[in-house]
């Protein structure tokens, strides 16, 4: 009899347990985003859809799915609440936040959490019989012939932006007798080791396939550094990080370490995603950091709570500061 109470018992306990775990699943509602990564087969694409499929494994409530974008338009896509979350660029980001070039409007309602997840170097290279070597004189000078990629691409418009603050543009460039060619990065590559142009200037995560391809053909090179004033400048107005291209990234194109500008993605996420789920993403991504991140792409490899919150270009959505917070790094509030 006192078997058969227990037993009884026993079975009671179980049912109330069993009973509690729907429970629980229940009050965590299923969550479906869509993430904003950029062009099919790319980086951002490749690392877009192994991020999801990790916040997938570890919190099964919440599904996402990827879907293409770009650099540039995916700040307004977040704002708009088209995709939910998806990645940016640390400068053009923060410039979608103040409504200015190349954005016509304030982006009020995107946030972020944090950046560091894949550093991207700018790259000047020079002929190393074109005339000047520093930055400043080589892009004011007359006759100058540069290639750059495509118009409004990010590595164009940064070559803009400093333009401008050394007092020229594009047109200028030209009206003084010079060549500013605008391409994909096959073509001004080309372009360069042709003769066509005698500067190069890219946005691209070391090391550069195309500055790998010229460092072993006839024509070679050399890295120029970025002056302190232009990168400050660039860091002050437009939220851009500053780094270096180490001694030994192009050893036939560099002496030693050449400072540069420096691009960065953020995570972006419309402010309508609740701080929960929100914690659960940021604080998976903590958990992770250092092989598995690398795993999934080897630029996030250096990721670490500590970078992502230094940024101050897109306010930090709640649930990202507390799961930073928790991780015992503070983020701006």
């Amino acid at each position: 009899m006192t078997l058969f109470i227990g037993r009884r018992a026993l079975v009671r306990g179980a049912a109330g347990a069993a009973l509690s775990v729907p429970l629980i699943h229940r009050a965590s509602a299923q969550t479906t985003l869509e993430w904003v990564a950029g062009s099919l087969g790319g980086g951002w694409y490749t690392m877009g859809a192994g991020v999801a499929s990790l916040i997938r494994e570890e919190n099964p409530d919440i599904q996402i799915r990827v879907v293409p974008g770009g650099g540039l338009a995916n700040p307004t896509r977040i704002n708009n609440n088209q995709s939910q979350i998806g990645w940016g660029i640390d400068a053009f980001s923060a410039s979608a936040v103040q409504g200015i070039e190349p954005y016509s409007a304030k982006h009020d309602k995107i946030r972020c959490l944090g950046t560091g997840y894949s550093p991207t170097e700018h790259h000047f290279l020079r002929h190393t019989g074109a005339g000047p070597e520093d930055m400043r004189s080589i892009l004011t000078q007359r006759n100058l012939r540069i290639a750059v990629p495509q118009r409004s691409s990010t590595d164009e418009m940064t070559l803009q932006r400093i333009l401008r603050f050394l007092g020229t543009s594009p047109d200028k460039i030209r009206s003084e007798g010079g060549r500013y060619l605008n391409g994909s990065y096959a073509d001004i590559a080309a372009a360069y080791n042709d003769g066509q142009v005698d500067y190069l200037y890219v946005a691209l995560a070391k090391p550069a396939a195309i500055m790998t391809e010229i460092a072993q053909g006839r024509r070679g090179g050399r890295m120029v550094a970025f002056p302190q004033d232009v990168r400050d400048h660039l860091t002050q107005q437009y939220a851009y990080a500053q780094g270096v291209l180490p001694a030994g990234t192009y050893p036939q194109l560099m002496s030693g370490e050449v400072p540069v500008t420096m691009m960065d993605s953020v995570i972006l996420v419309h402010e309508g995603v609740s701080a929960e789920v929100v914690q659960k993403i940021t604080a998976t991504l903590i958990r992770n950091k250092g092989q598995r991140l690398a795993t999934i792409h080897g630029s996030m490899a250096g990721w670490t709570p500590e970078q992502a919150v230094g940024y101050r270009g897109v306010p930090f959505h709640p649930g990202a500061i507390a799961a930073f917070r928790a991780a015992g790094v503070n983020p701006p509030a």
